[in-house]
């Protein structure tokens, strides 16, 4: 439930057109419901601006179902399903849609809100062998957000962080293959970085392309490290540890490959 669900449900019980005992009935759901090998927690929403997102390594198919149907029936917004397999999509979509119908989604896949119906299809972004899937979308947010990577091989973090930026209601841009090997085709974007809102940075190998972004853009920068890159980039530790030192002021850093991270840091600060 979030701030407007509530102050809807105050209202609505204050004109009369909801029984004080049916708003008990939803509120007992607050702060969080008991599935026994899960506690979901519906305050979020009220306390941080966006819902609990299910991860989906170390639970069971059967598990991720149950948590992303408890999750919409509990208020409209959207519920994502991150680093997940295609067992655990296939069985949230087959338990969502014997809970909740079986609407088409196609909203959401055309840009719309995903408040119009249950809109229970999701949209699945898959990076390499895993997938985002975001059913509804939160309605269109302001703010320009520009996600760039310094590579190819970054963008399956970068699409997890665009994803997850869909779902929260912004329509992120993509830069891509903008490394510093080859700074000329960064700066051929200068305009756009200097334009955006906020910028996500997604860099594997030194990372340097953190610092470069930072010192090009007022806008704040989020900074990815990406498990990319040869023996002495330690799977991501090379870029993590550069992006801390960055000598750019005020780059804030994630942890390595975590693009929903940044995608929800992006979200607290264009609040």
């Amino acid at each position: 439930m979030d701030e407007l669900l509530l102050h809807q449900l105050l209202v609505d019980v204050s004109k009369g057109d909801c029984d004080p005992d049916e708003a008990v009935r939803r509120l007992r759901r607050l702060p969080f419901a008991d599935l026994g090998f899960a506690r979901i927690d519906h305050h979020r929403t009220l306390r941080q601006g966006f819902p609990e997102a299910v991860y989906g390594p170390g639970k069971s198919p059967e598990q991720c179902a149950a948590i992303v149907v408890e999750l919409l029936r509990a208020a409209p917004g959207p519920v994502l399903l991150t680093r997940a397999d295609r067992s655990q999509v296939a069985a949230a979509r087959r338990a969502v849609a014997a809970a909740l119908g079986d609407a088409t989604g196609d909203d959401i896949a055309e840009g719309g809100d995903g408040r119009d119906g249950e809109q229970v299809e999701p949209v699945v972004t898959r990076t390499g062998t895993l997938s985002t899937a975001a059913w509804r979308r939160a309605p269109a947010r302001p703010g320009r957000v520009l996600v760039v990577t310094a590579g190819t091989a970054d963008l399956p973090v970068a699409e997890e962080c665009r994803a997850v930026l869909r779902a929260l209601g912004f329509s992120p841009s993509l830069l891509a293959d903008c490394g510093v090997a080859g700074v000329h085709r960064l700066l051929a974007s200068v305009e756009e970085l200097q334009d955006a809102d906020a910028v996500v940075v997604v860099a594997g190998m030194e990372g340097a392309l953190a610092s470069l972004v930072g010192g090009i853009t007022a806008a704040p920068v989020v900074a990815v490290p990406t498990s990319v890159g040869y023996g002495a980039s330690f799977e991501g530790i090379t870029a993590l540890l550069a992006m801390l030192a960055s000598c750019a002021a005020g780059v804030s850093v994630v942890g390595i490959d975590n693009g929903f991270g940044a995608a929800c840091a992006v979200a607290r600060l264009l609040r």
